[in-house]
């Protein structure tokens, strides 16, 4: 638990104009995020674009990223989708040096019972030593993990440590909270709901606005979890227009723009993902400029 606490960053994967990965921009946004004050890094989560990703791709941006990293904050990995034999292949074929955890999302598209999702996730669990932080995102995969099920998953397995929570039902948060033990960690997976979350137990976020804003973010998830809810409050609102409007147009696309903006990386996403409008892109040039 105590790696997976505070600001983690699900880092995007630049592209260049051909499409193929732009590692460059990748190191620029590692180097940003931590000099930013992150607590660890997520690579091939959602906003990485893995479902794009070739295996070989998968596997160049994971040993980039140890690289470039070089243990300077821990790495979570992406190792999710919808075939759990398949997830559990990737995983043993997995170099796990450099590796400090896994992030696996709820499958998705099956719509499996709550008995199908634990099944899942108490497999994907036996298959490695690795820490597995769980992850709950309905609005994307239709497949719900309930609070019973969270807490079931981490007291029958011992390296299910954390759920990262993306649902924004406050009540399924709250009976996770009320019910889990003191080694497992609820990490918010909602930017403009992480200041709400952490006040009432969660230990962190794993966050896609710390991509560009990373020691804005930070200060805020350190502020809040000292209980100076104030100074928390104060990057909330600063940041919270510029977070609505990153996902406005869909995400990764109003991030990748944003980072554009900053001379990060370009703003290409590969289809089915397009570019935010003109008129988005030109907001959140106002939107950047406004934040301190």
């Amino acid at each position: 638990m105590t790696l997976f606490k505070g600001t983690g960053v699900a880092l995007v994967t630049p592209f260049n104009d051909d499409l193929s990965i732009d590692f460059d921009a990748l190191e620029r946004i590692i180097n940003h995020t931590i000099a930013g004050g992150v607590d660890f890094l997520v690579a091939l989560g959602t906003t990485g674009e893995p479902a794009t990703l070739s295996k070989d791709e998968k596997k160049d941006v994971i040993a980039f990223c140890k690289e470039k990293i070089s243990s300077r904050v821990p790495l979570v990995v992406g190792a999710g989708g919808n075939n759990t034999a398949q997830i559990i292949q990737d995983i043993q074929e997995l170099d796990k040096n450099g590796i400090s955890g896994l992030l696996s999302v709820a499958p998705y598209y099956n719509k499996p019972s709550q008995k199908g999702i634990f099944e899942h996730f108490k497999a994907i669990a036996n298959s490695t030593e690795l820490p597995v932080i769980i992850y709950n995102v309905p609005g994307r995969t239709s497949a719900n993990i309930s609070s019973k099920t969270a807490i079931q998953l981490a007291n029958s397995c011992k390296n299910i440590v954390a759920v990262k929570e993306a649902s924004g039902n406050f009540s399924q948060i709250l009976q996770s909270i009320k019910q889990k033990n003191d080694t497992f960690a609820m990490l918010s997976g909602d930017d403009a709901l992480t200041l709400p979350m952490i006040s009432v137990g969660t230990q962190g976020v794993i966050s896609v606005v710390a991509n560009s804003h990373p020691r804005e973010f930070s200060n805020l998830v350190n502020a809040a979890l000292k209980g100076d809810y104030d100074t928390a409050q104060k990057y909330q609102y600063q940041l919270l227009d510029y977070i609505d409007a990153l996902f406005a147009e869909g995400s990764p696309s109003g991030l990748k723009a944003a980072l554009e903006i900053m001379g990060l990386c370009k703003q290409h996403v590969r289809l089915p993902l397009v570019p935010v409008s003109d008129e988005h892109y030109v907001k959140l040039q106002e939107l950047l400029s406004t934040i301190n």
